[in-house]
């Protein structure tokens, strides 16, 4: 349950960082709300998950697919462009967390 939690906690704050792009800077209304909620929202469930996964395994999971999946956005919602470096850096990113679920045993499975 507390991975689930976890997942929910990634997609509240992708969600809210993509608001917070479309709210250029506070001006708009509607997506400021969607941002602000969903950071509140995503800090809360990441609370929750904490009761259960070490607050480093957590931070290093939410933090890193939450980078891959907003880089992701940025480039298919709002053309921004991912050079090779970047590529590079987001697949070392998605390894390490691979490697803290499959290989670390301070991951509670």
């Amino acid at each position: 349950m507390p991975w689930i939690v976890l997942f929910f906690a990634i997609v509240c704050e992708t969600i809210g960082t993509t608001a917070l792009h479309a709210s250029q800077q506070f001006t708009r209304l509607g997506p400021s709300l969607v941002a602000v909620l969903g950071y509140c929202l995503s800090f809360y469930l990441l609370s929750m998950a904490l009761r259960e996964i070490p607050v480093g395994i957590a931070y290093a999971i939410w933090a890193g697919l939450g980078i891959v999946l907003i880089a992701a956005i940025g480039w298919s919602l709002f053309g921004q462009k991912l050079d090779t470096a970047a590529l590079v850096g987001m697949s070392l990113i998605l390894s390490g967390i691979v490697v803290i679920n499959v290989f670390s045993g301070s991951n509670p499975h």
